[in-house]
């Protein structure tokens, strides 16, 4: 499973001699979108089209750990109260800017498009993301994005729904991205597309959940000094080999661009 050019790899030094060419070689690289595809965490960003740029107090105090989201729904509650409209929300989604290198390794991306395939899983919103990505012109990189439900209701107000429901105790209640991934693993390969490798880039702790899933083939991009690349070293540290992947911090996402590269470079 996952793999490519196996056994004595015959298919590579005989390539169309007498048989059909080989498929080329499929990745699954998966992003997370806040302070990995953008250089903020864009819940924080629309604040910006508040009035005064900032929340009160009494929606500040109702935020718990782990229930962001519901946090996040009061918060576009009172936005709407204040007037707070769709155009002002994508605005500020189509100005929040890339991280560093991020145009680089989409571009990259874009050239090498055959051989990867580009899913997005966030704990941000729907309608953010994709103001996002198309402002960027990098939308239709993605073959599916995974985050919360987000619409405008019939007031004009910015509402926001939980992906789904789940039993893990180290995700917040409204979105387990190894339950994601895993389920879409199982799905494409029902659809008979099994990846040689699987690259995973993030930042944050609900990234290191489903990066523990990975095996020693794939890659676990973590952002460098956020909270995802602390967890395996500490992981490293408490139990080593037990991370399995292979951990490529990054400070710039052109760092992963050229990862990849030489990657494509050892293929036959």
């Amino acid at each position: 499973m996952r793999r490519c050019c196996e056994g004595v790899g015959l298919p590579c030094l005989f390539k169309g001699v007498g048989m059909a060419s080989p498929r080329p070689p499929r990745f699954l690289l998966v992003f997370d979108f806040d302070e990995t595809i953008i250089n903020e965490n864009s819940d924080d960003s629309i604040v910006r089209a508040a009035p005064g740029q900032e929340l009160p107090g009494h929606i500040r105090q109702t935020f718990r750990e782990g229930f962001y989201n519901e946090y996040m729904q009061r918060v576009l509650a009172y936005m709407g109260d204040q007037g707070v409209k769709m155009g002002d929300f994508k605005t500020v989604y189509e100005n929040i800017p890339l991280s560093p290198g991020m145009p680089d390794l989409f571009q990259f991306l874009s050239k090498n498009h055959e051989l990867f395939e580009i899913i997005l899983i966030s704990d941000a919103n729907m309608f953010g993301i994709e103001c996002s990505l198309r402002a960027a012109g990098f939308y239709s990189l993605f073959r599916k994005i995974f985050s919360n439900p987000s619409s405008f209701d019939k007031r004009g107000y910015f509402t926001l729904g939980p992906y789904h429901s789940h039993k893990c105790l180290d995700c917040p209640a409204n979105m387990c991205k190894r339950k994601i991934l895993t389920e879409y693993l199982a799905e494409r390969a029902q659809e008979e597309v099994e990846f040689e490798r699987v690259f995973y880039v993030g930042d944050g702790a609900n990234d290191f959940c489903p990066s523990v899933t990975l095996t020693s083939s794939d890659v676990a991009f973590p952002r460098k000094g956020y909270p995802m690349h602390r967890m395996t070293q500490e992981m490293e540290k408490k139990q080593p080999g037990a991370f399995q992947a292979t951990v490529v911090p990054w400070e710039s996402a052109a760092e992963v661009a050229r990862y990849l590269q030489e990657i494509l470079k050892k293929k036959c």
